[in-house]
């Protein structure tokens, strides 16, 4: 093995091993392996143990030395494997406990991987374990090596690492935080002085160059780096709206430190329903926001701006694909060329009013998982939006059908149409021009063009990414396209739909 990263961490006690072991949680994945190596008593079950507690987000979890049992599963955000090969005598017996070849999928902690011979996988992280008795009866060295494919998150450590502790927050307290669809992960950094959103954005495309030479997240105008969410962020807080503060940042690997807007929702109950009154305000938001005419640009740094993509009918098109995609074969109903074309030309034409309407800032998932109440604030600074990288210039209404459609949960139909109602009535104080037949036309058109292409995002991120749990909202986002295709402008979509599109299973 060729050896492509490696660093060395002092570890003064207990503490700083469990901050470390945070830090490495928010840069790997399920499949990824991870070895502890080390004399007896040298902190490798007292790192494993960190990993799977703040993975759990319960530091009081049980979490036993695998010594006798050998293996220990468990079942977190992703599944855990926790082995100590110690009693092992020859590798030929990982077989026998479930360890060769390793589980699919499964994020694996070894002790005493040398146990093992040559059976472990080359690509992985192997993190070495020393006595300091100089330093303290409890402190140690760890000497991190990632080998082949592991050598990224290795190096990507280190530097934040050296992030952390040069904006004075290494020796705070971690606790995880629940990521999204996306390649980012976040931790909450807890000291005296209160608390802060930790933001690891590495760059990453989505996907091979297969839209004329670009990935997916390129061609769709997804934010590939840090520098969208930085410079929308300063774009918001200038024009008076609730986005969080960037206390610390280096834009260039992809590391923030942000204001916590804490975690209460605009939601309530289980299964989640929506708060009318937060609705109410995240609706005034939207209203307040589209009033205003926004730039073609947002400030990124000093002497610097970002150049905000328009959100236009070829990029529309190209995402609705992904239900023609993934979705139609999922429900074993793959169409033919003609039917394809027949789906890009009816679309094409449909979404030419759309396009011409005047331009605003579309944030493009402005719901209820990327929304904060902020109760004591007043008006619509109450809504603290904190998802916003892959804003575009587009049509109002997306963003209202974002809010009133929300993928993740049911927005009574009777509800939308009063949100709907109050959003026009606010337009309609300041613009005597606004049509509201006009724009109901237009929210129409992109529910059906949003739901669509929601159908092939949750599709592909089941069989692509291995998350089954979006496919639970696709039954919802059939009920909300089945809304918009009612409307008389959608017909023929209405149509075409009904004779190439099975619902989903429930």
């Amino acid at each position: 093995m060729t050896v492509s990263a490696t660093f060395t961490v002092a570890l003064a006690n207990e503490t700083a091993t469990a901050h470390l072991m945070a830090d490495l949680a928010l840069l790997v994945d399920p499949g990824d392996v991870i070895t502890l190596s080390g004399d007896l008593g040298a902190g490798k079950t007292a790192a494993a143990r960190a990993m799977i507690r703040y993975l759990a987000n319960d530091s009081a979890l049980e979490v036993p030395s695998p010594t006798f049992t050998l293996a220990q599963s468990y079942e977190l955000p992703f599944p855990i494997v926790h082995a100590d090969l110690y009693r092992i005598n020859d590798a030929s017996e990982l077989e026998e406990i479930g360890l060769s070849p390793l589980p699919e999928g499964t994020l694996a902690l070894i002790e005493w991987p040398e146990r093992a011979g040559d059976a472990l996988p080359d690509d992985r992280i192997d993190i070495a374990f020393s006595h300091r008795p100089a330093l303290g009866s409890t402190a140690r060295a760890a000497e991190i090596t990632g080998y082949g494919k592991a050598a990224a998150p290795v190096a990507r450590l280190e530097g934040l690492r050296k992030f952390l502790t040069e904006a004075g927050f290494l020796d705070a307290a971690r606790e995880r935080m629940p990521g999204d669809a996306s390649t980012r992960s976040y931790a909450r950094l807890i000291r005296g002085d209160g608390t802060s959103i930790l933001m690891n954005s590495p760059r990453r495309p989505d996907g091979p160059a297969i839209y004329d030479g670009k990935s997916y997240s390129a061609a769709v105008h997804l934010a590939e780096d840090v520098k969208p969410f930085v410079a929308i962020d300063n774009g918001l807080r200038a024009h008076g709206f609730s986005a969080p503060a960037i206390r610390h940042a280096d834009i260039e690997s992809g590391f923030l430190i942000t204001e916590d807007f804490g975690s209460a929702a605009i939601v309530e109950g289980d299964p989640p329903r929506p708060i009318v009154e937060c609705y109410e305000a995240a609706t005034d938001m939207l209203a307040a926001l589209h009033r205003e005419t926004m730039p073609e640009t947002a400030p990124l740094a000093p002497q610097l701006t970002y150049d905000i993509p328009v959100y236009g009918i070829d990029t529309w098109l190209i995402e609705m694909r992904l239900m023609l995609e993934w979705y139609l074969p999922d429900r074993g109903a793959e169409i033919s060329d003609q039917r394809r074309d027949e789906f890009v030309t009816m679309w094409r034409a449909l979404l030419e009013k759309p396009a011409a309407a005047p331009r605003t800032w579309v944030l493009r998932d402005f719901h209820s998982p990327n929304i904060i109440w902020l109760g004591d604030r007043t008006g619509i600074l109450r809504i603290g939006i904190i998802d916003f990288q892959d804003a575009v210039l587009g049509p109002a209404a997306y963003d209202l059908v974002s809010l009133l459609q929300d993928a993740r949960l049911d927005v009574p139909e009777q509800l939308e149409l009063a949100l709907l109602t109050r959003y026009i009535k606010a337009r309609r104080v300041t613009d005597n021009q606004f049509d509201p037949a006009s724009f109901a036309e237009l929210y129409a058109i992109m529910s059906a063009q949003r739901n669509t292409r929601l159908l092939g995002t949750f599709a592909r991120l089941n069989r692509r990414d291995g998350k089954p749990q979006y496919l639970r909202h696709q039954p919802r986002i059939w009920t909300y396209l089945n809304r918009s295709l009612a409307h008389p402008a959608l017909s023929a979509v209405r149509e075409w739909y009904a004779a190439n599109v099975p619902p989903p299973l429930l």
